[in-house]
This record gives structure tokens, sequence and C-alpha cells, in this order.
């Protein structure tokens, strides 16, 4: 049986980059979403009508969406909950493509907060430096701190994902380090399924 890995951590921790290097397919949310901007109609329709003085344009505008975020902060949640049931119809269709791999990682912003997850599936927690994580945001090219914090106040508090995690991966942005730690927690998650 496939072994569903959910990756959980702060903003620009470095989620996206420890889930590429487990090897097996990943299920990267934020690059979904930038699909479903680009291309479905009836989001954009949605979206539109909830949000008329912010979003025109189709494919929708990032812009738009961004300063719809930022004058207010139920708009956020809007725009989540018109987006979160898409988001898990593409992962459902993901975790059926995949069924017959050893390993798929989720790699999901609110997985755990939207539900997302199953009770069996193995939840790695990235810890990184608060100053790494800053420098590391700051490269972006769409970097907005009040932005960010607004994500951030959608999110579960990290020690709460910490807890629920079975592993905890330390991410120093070393890329060989980060390849001998997912190395190790992968050779666990398979031998652990050899062994049941």
């Amino acid at each position: 049986m496939v072994k569903v890995i959910g990756i959980l951590g702060d903003i620009g921790s470095g989620k996206s980059f420890v889930a590429k290097k487990f090897g097996y397919p990943v299920f990267n949310a934020d690059k979904e979403v930038k699909k479903i901007y680009k291309k479905n109609k009836s989001c954009y329709k949605k979206l539109r009508s909830k949000l008329p003085k912010y979003i025109k344009s189709f494919p929708i505008n990032k812009i738009e969406l961004t300063n719809s975020i930022l004058a207010n902060n139920k708009n956020l949640k809007i725009i989540v909950n018109i987006i979160h049931p898409l988001v898990r119809k593409k992962m459902n269709v993901f975790l059926k493509k995949n069924i017959k791999n050893k390993i798929v990682v989720l790699d999901i912003p609110l997985l755990i907060e939207n539900k997302l997850n199953k009770k069996n599936d193995i939840l790695i927690f990235i810890r990184a430096k608060r100053s790494d994580i800053i420098r590391k945001l700051r490269t972006r090219k769409s970097y907005n701190k009040n932005l960010i914090e607004k994500f951030r106040n959608l999110q579960k508090p990290l020690y709460i994902k910490k807890k629920l995690s079975n592993y905890i991966i330390n991410n120093d942005f070393k890329l060989s380090n980060i390849k001998k730690r997912v190395r190790f927690v992968k050779d666990k998650i398979l031998n652990e399924r050899n062994s049941t």
C-alpha cells in the first residue's frame, strides 16, 4: 500500500525543496492553485461574484488577489473556501494516479487545517531557523511581509504541527545535509512498511 507523506512547517522553511528530495511523486498545492487561477473559468466567476471590487480579469491576476487579501482579512478566507475544494479534487486524482508507488508526498500549506490528511498518513515537520526563513523569504520576487503574516494566521501554530508530526527534519538550507536527512527518514518509512 502506498505511504502518504504530508510535509508540515512554516512558510519559507523549505517544505517544497525537501518534498522533492524524497524522489517520489509530489502533489504541490501551490503549483496546482496557479494552474487553477490560469485555466479554471468557473473558479474565476465564483471569485468575481464574491470579490467584484478586486477580481476583474481572467486568467486571474495575482496582483488583484493580493490587493483583495491586503484590503480585508475576510477576503483570504473567501478565496481559500473557493480554492480548497478544487485542490482537494486535484489531490484525490493525484493519489489515485499514484496508488502503485511506494510513497507519495503531499506539499500542501493548509494540509491539517483543511483536514486533507488521513489517520495513517506520515507527517514530517520541517524545522528551520527563523533567521534563515526570513532571509529566504526576502529573496522571493513576490515577498510581502503583510501577506505572509495573513497566510500564517490561517495556519495552526508551529508547535501543534511539530507535535502532530511523526518525524522532524532540520533544514539548514545545505543540500548535502538535507539529502542525508531525507534519506534517513525515507529508509525508516520504507522499512516500517516492510515490517508491518
